[in-house]
């Protein structure tokens, strides 16, 4: 049973994802072990080692995580063979991806920061006219300040959230702001998915 460990400590999102990627597309290891320092880093190997078919486990070491990733070596997801069906469906499903709000503040505008705060929460509001339109909401920088405890806007986001649209919350926003442990709506990600989301959705829709 093949193991690795791969040392994360103080890097910078998402290199601890794209090192856990690259080690699993180039070695596909039976076990992972990914040690990181900070919550962001943790939540974002575990849910990328979960969509690659990994069982995943924590353990605290002082203020290091050890993210240990677990599967059986036959069970690779990578080394199944799609059939002309399945990949006619996945192109099916890339097609039919749908927009991606880009929220980069707290507010809409400039000028006004009182004034910005209703717009967005008006903005916010407004954006279940777009129906099934609506596939994802990226808070980065100033935006994940609207997911956390305490925002006029964290009510808006939840009952989206609630309706089936993704929101993902840049970690290292969260962490620079001191607010990580106060977020209370969408999951934590990296500049990964965020870049990957932008790729993936058919228009977006950016804050300004």
């Amino acid at each position: 049973m093949s193991e690795i460990t791969l040392k994360c400590q103080g890097l910078p999102c998402p290199q601890p994802v794209l090192k856990s990627k690259q080690c699993i597309e180039s070695n596909t290891p039976a076990i992972i072990k990914v040690i990181v320092d900070n919550d962001p880093a943790r939540e974002n190997v575990s849910r990328f080692l979960n969509t690659k078919g990994y069982t995943v486990s924590h353990e605290k070491r002082g203020k290091e995580f050890i993210v240990t990733g677990a599967r059986d070596d036959e069970s690779c997801e990578q080394c199944e063979i799609m059939s002309d069906e399945q990949i006619g469906q996945v192109a099916t499903d890339a097609a039919q991806q749908k927009a991606c709000v880009f929220i980069t503040g707290n507010t809409v505008g400039t000028g006004d920061d009182m004034l910005g705060g209703k717009l967005m929460l008006n903005f916010l509001a407004t954006l279940p006219e777009m129906g099934n339109d609506l596939w994802r909401i990226i808070l980065v920088n100033g935006g994940v300040k609207l997911a956390v405890e305490g925002s006029d806007c964290l009510e808006k986001l939840q009952e989206l959230e609630s309706t089936g649209v993704s929101i993902l919350v840049c970690g290292t926003c969260l962490e620079h702001f001191k607010l990580t442990d106060r977020k209370k709506v969408g999951e934590t990600t990296n500049m990964l998915d965020v870049v990957t989301s932008l790729q993936l959705a058919s228009k977006v829709i950016q804050t300004a």
